[in-house]
This record gives structure tokens, sequence and C-alpha cells, in this order.
């Protein structure tokens, strides 16, 4: 068996350790104090769609386009280069999943932490939590360097590393509480992550729909070019290439009732 060919069994492969549950471990209708609001507390061929301008105004549902199925699609090509997102609905399997779910939600260190914008702070409307030897800094709000790394964490990382062949020196995870929780449009693009960063997020808990909108936004903000993806429980979804030059993403806020859900979002840090 080829080497590319071992690697792709190994993503479809997905989670297949046994994962042991703490001996005191909690329920699930508990939750954490900090879970309060303003608490600090199988791969497919690849797919290719490349958007064309238009001339003529058109209807934004006219152009989304969802990914919902296995595979690699690469979603832009331009001067910058080419955009690539890799999706794998069924990464980490679902038993897996809802354990791991439940250990990051009492075992990491959540804080709730503020955006600079205009000058103006602003509460997250989430919780996050960093692990890495450097620090990270974005909209204003730095993270400082954490070397102490949930052993569910390492274990995760190590995982996403021998199957994907990439490598990582850090992760940000973000708890949206509920539906209303979420972060608003931005690129990942801090000059930390250097050029063409790979950035893989893994979800656990309820789905939520990932957007994705193309740069440059009109100032009417009639998006020309915007992808969904539903990123449920286990999912990993990889963003390469140009996506961060190119493009923006976001979690809006849902209106109807949902559960917690966790990503962690594996990257490279740069010393500045």
């Amino acid at each position: 068996m080829s080497s590319e060919k071992r690697r792709k069994a190994r993503i479809q492969g997905g989670w297949n350790s046994k994962h042991t549950e703490n001996s005191n471990q909690k329920t699930k209708d508990l939750n954490p104090l900090w879970l309060a609001k303003n608490v600090d507390g199988t791969q497919k061929s690849k797919e290719k769609f490349v958007f064309q301008e238009v001339n003529e105004p058109i209807k934004p549902d006219d152009i989304v386009k969802t990914i919902d199925k296995p595979g690699v699609y690469d979603i832009s090509e331009g001067p910058t280069g080419l955009s690539r997102i890799r999706f794998f609905p069924n990464f980490i399997p679902k038993d897996q999943s809802e354990q791991l779910m439940e250990s990051l939600k009492f075992e990491l260190q959540w804080r709730q932490g503020s955006d600079i914008k205009n000058g103006e702070s602003y509460i997250q409307p989430r919780l996050t939590a960093w692990y890495g030897d450097l620090p990270y800094s974005y909209s204003g709000y730095t993270l400082k360097a954490n070397t102490e790394w949930n052993p569910h964490l390492l274990k995760l990382k190590a995982h996403l590393e021998d199957s994907t062949g990439l490598v990582f020196n850090s992760v940000l995870g973000n708890l949206y509480r509920d539906g209303h929780d979420s972060v608003s449009w931005h690129s990942d693009d801090e000059p930390s992550l250097g050029p063409q960063p790979n950035i893989a997020s893994l979800s656990f808990g309820d789905t939520r729909m990932f957007e994705m909108r193309k740069k440059p936004i009109p100032p009417n903000e009639d998006y020309r070019e915007y992808v969904k993806i539903p990123l449920t429980a286990g999912s990993l979804l990889i963003m390469e290439g140009c996506v961060q030059e190119d493009w923006q993403h976001r979690i809006p806020k849902e209106y109807h009732d949902r559960d917690a859900r966790i990503n962690l979002t594996f990257r490279v840090i740069l010393p500045e």
C-alpha cells in the first residue's frame, strides 16, 4: 500500500482508539459554572467549483454553495492562488465524539474574552481556551502562552498529525453555549500564523453552520460568492492555501434551540 493510500485510510478510519471515562464522570444534565452567560470562568474524489463573476444583479440564494459530503473542494482560484477546503464529516465516531464533548466541556480552561473594534471593547459571545507554547493575538485580544495541554487535546493533536501529515503547535478552543453564541466575520490572517496557514477544525456537540464569503466584500454586502458547511459532531474541516487571504468565515447566531458545541482549531503559531 502506498503512503498516500495509507494516509487516506487513516483519515477515513477516524478516532479508533479507546477512550477512557473519568471515574468521577459528571452527568450530562449538569453543566459547569462557566457555561453561564458572561462568566469568565470516507474521502471522496476531489471536487472543484470556481465561482464566476457576473455583471447583472443576482440573488444571494442563487450563489450559495453547500458542502456536506466528504471530499476536497477547490472553492476559488485567482492571482493569490488556490483556496481549498477538505471536509470529513465522520472523522471521529459518534460515541467517541460524545464522550470527548463532555470531557472537554468540563476539563478545558474556558474564559470569556473581549474584542477591540473601532477602539471599543466588546465581550465575545462565546468562551475560549488556548493551548500553545506561544501567545496568540487577534482583534485586540491576546491569549497568553499555555503549555499545560489537556491529555485529550494531545491525543487529538497526534491523531490529526498522523492522519493528515500536517504538524501543529497550538489549538484554540471555542465553546458555544447555545445558539446565541457566535463568532463574527473574520479571517485567520494574523502575521503569527504565517502565509497560507493550514487550520484544522474539529467539532463536538450540536451542529452549527459554518459560513464563508469571498473577499473583497462589496460595500452593500451583496455577496457574490458564498459557502455553507454544516459542522456536525466528529467532523474535521481543513482550510488551506489562500482561504484566509481570499475568504472570511463565521458562525452566525441562531434563534432556535441549540445545545452546546465545542470547536477546536489546530494551527501553527510562529515567533514574532
